[in-house]
């Protein structure tokens, strides 16, 4: 008879038991096993702390929330900072650098902001440039239009922008009401019935005042909104002198032109395409004046060749350049009809039906081209609307 051979059956067992009796017949290799897995551990405890960002231009951190402290740190705008404690309007906080110091909550702003702003970014980078700017003086960009709302990056002055979108918002009044408020209510008085008198009629209540904000990105590719005040569009010098008391909106080079009076090196001149619109804000549209500077090379100055005017225009304004031995042409957008949408998030108003309008330039002619050759409607400000004329009396016979 053959060797009888041991027979092993296979039966279930919970992982709890095969624990137990790992540690019954190694305790030191499981402690070994420990010691490896508790590092990986405390670091899946470990959390990202809250993060903020430095939102005034710049500021020192303090080595504690007193009258009198010690500087420990200087941050500047942008700037991340790590949470490390909340205290009552101030924040302890961590640099890049390690350097740990308290900070006004009111000069950083929270993540959320942080990454409103990189998003608008993202979602405006690729949007046409309506027009370039230059800043007066340093300025926030805002989350949205508005004086009181988000603002993080600071712009510094002279700063070239490239311009977006124009919005019409209304300006705040210091002491009003806000929307959707209420006054206090004051306690009713029983006075002494008054004598009777003639209602007198309301004063019209006056719309409110209105200022234009700018959409803008600068050249690292950020985005936000600030007032229009804060900035003159890029204008070249030689034709901003022809504003002749109006604002203008954009200029684009359409060509140039051969003058070998010229001072320029290559003896080339640029002409200008331009639009312009009254000085006021809160107008129902970007522009209403077009204006063609042509180059005069017997004169050696900048000519009107052509002006429309007036016109409710819309940005953007588009110019294609004149190809080899051709002419230039540019396009502008009007309201086909008295209807315009606003949005009300941003004050951006747009025609809801659209026309494009192009013309070619033809020397120094400008002509109507492309599908749209209908009639463009003059239109003016409401203000300056000239008076109709008193009816005649009549004679009574």
């Amino acid at each position: 008879m053959g060797t009888p051979q041991a027979v092993f059956t296979r039966s279930p067992i919970s992982f709890a038991a095969f624990v137990r009796r790992l540690a019954a017949a190694s305790p030191v290799w499981l402690l070994l096993c420990a010691l490896a897995v508790l590092p990986g551990c405390n670091r899946f405890r470990h959390l990202r702390h809250e993060m903020v960002y430095v939102s005034a231009r710049q500021i020192y951190l303090h080595d504690r929330v007193a009258a009198v402290s010690n500087r420990v740190a200087e941050v500047t705008n942008g700037q991340p900072l790590e949470v490390l404690e909340h205290g009552r309007r101030f924040l302890r906080v961590r640099t890049q650098k390690n350097e740990i110091g308290w900070i006004e909550e009111r000069a950083v702003i929270d993540d959320k902001a942080f990454q409103a702003f990189d998003h608008l970014g993202i979602q405006h980078k690729d949007d046409p440039v309506v027009a370039s700017g230059v800043l007066r003086d340093d300025v926030y960009l805002h989350l949205t239009p508005g004086r009181e709302t988000e603002r993080f990056f600071l712009l510094a002055a002279n700063a070239k922008v490239q311009l977006l979108e124009r919005a019409s918002i209304a300006k705040a009044v210091p002491g009003a009401v806000q929307a959707g408020t209420q006054k206090p209510a004051t306690p009713a008085k029983t006075p002494a019935k008054p004598p009777v008198k003639p209602v007198a009629a309301l004063p019209a209540e006056e719309p409110p005042l209105l200022e234009d904000w700018w959409l803008v990105r600068d050249g690292q590719g950020h985005a936000g909104w600030m007032l229009a005040s804060r900035l003159d569009v890029d204008v070249p010098d030689e034709i901003a002198t022809y504003a002749e008391g109006q604002r203008y909106i954009g200029a684009y080079v359409l060509n140039t032109v051969h003058d070998p009076d010229a001072a320029t090196p290559d003896h080339q001149v640029p002409q200008y395409l331009t639009v312009l619109s009254p000085p006021k804000a809160g107008l129902p549209f970007d522009f209403d004046q077009v204006r063609v500077f042509t180059w005069s090379v017997h004169h050696h100055r900048y000519e009107t060749a052509f002006r429309l005017h007036p016109i409710q225009g819309f940005l953007p304004v588009r110019v294609i350049p004149a190809p080899a031995g051709g002419t230039a042409s540019f396009s502008f957008q009007i309201a086909s009809g008295p209807n315009l949408t606003t949005d009300p998030a941003t004050g951006i108003t747009h025609p809801l039906s659209p026309r494009t309008i192009t013309f070619e330039m033809d020397d120094t002619r400008a002509r109507r081209i492309g599908s749209d050759l209908g009639p463009i409607p003059v239109s003016h400000l409401p203000e300056s609307q000239p008076k109709s004329a008193k009816p005649a009396k009549k004679n009574h016979h």
